[in-house]
Formats: structure tokens, sequence, C-alpha cells
């Protein structure tokens, strides 16, 4: 599970989902476009430092990762990586609902935390497409 979990990361970063490195995971949280900043569990007290400075004052979520700095790096196809943002809330929603299986224990509090904001952000979704179609004069039969 661990090995899919590191496949899924590197296919956030293929599908644009994810910002790698310290600076630009740092530029994404701070610009508010960053839904979760992952921290690798080998990362320097600087690196947490920064990380906790970055989310302080935003609505997102610090995460350790159960994954070193170059087991990170390797999955992202780069060299060693202590910190990324998830900039997609449903590529955040499902990468720590993986993280969950790994370790309920750990990961099952920010599981659901992940999962009430992506709802949330979903039932909005909707919520503006039925108000754009009202405006529009369309109708939906299903839903």
């Amino acid at each position: 599970m661990r090995e899919k979990t590191l496949k899924f990361l590197g296919l956030m970063r293929k599908a644009m989902a994810l910002e790698p490195g310290e600076n630009s995971s740092g530029e994404a949280v701070r610009g508010g476009k960053g839904k979760l900043l992952l921290l690798a569990s080998d990362a320097s007290p600087n690196a947490r430092k920064r990380a906790e400075s970055y989310t302080a004052a935003r609505s997102c979520l610090l995460l350790e990762l159960p994954f070193t700095k170059a087991e990170l790096g390797g999955a992202l196809g780069m060299g060693d990586c202590s910190m990324a943002a998830v900039t997609e809330l449903g590529f955040a929603n499902a990468l720590v609902k993986r993280l969950a299986e790994l370790e309920p224990a750990r990961y099952g509090g920010t599981a659901e935390e992940v999962a009430r904001r992506f709802s949330k952000a979903e039932r909005r979704r909707r919520e503006t497409v039925k108000e754009r179609n009202k405006w529009n004069g369309k109708r939906r039969t299903n839903g």
C-alpha cells in the first residue's frame, strides 16, 4: 500500500495538483491555492518551522507523511524533497484516505477533516451550478 500511495503522489504531480519543494509549496499555501501541506518524516527542524508558519493563519492543513525525503522526492521525480503542497481538494481527500488506510490512528482525524472540507466544497460547487442554470433558464431533470 505504501508503494501505491507513493505512485499516487507522482500521479498528482503529473496532474499539476501538487507543488513540490519548499519555495513553490510555500508560495501555493500563502497564495491560497494550497489545501494540504505535506511534510516528509525526516524533514529538518527549520523546514518544520517554515511549514508551520506557512499554515499558521491559513485554512491549509499540515500533514507529516510516513515517507522520508528521499522516498518523497523519488515519487515526484526529483531529488530529496521535504515539503509539497496539494492544490486540489479532491486529490487531497483521496491521498489522506489512502494514508488513513495505512495508519488509521495517525491519519483518521485528518481524513475526516479533509473529507468534511471536500464535501462542503462540492456542495458549494453544485449550488453554484444550479444558480447558473437558473440564471440561464436551463432545467436539470436529474439532480
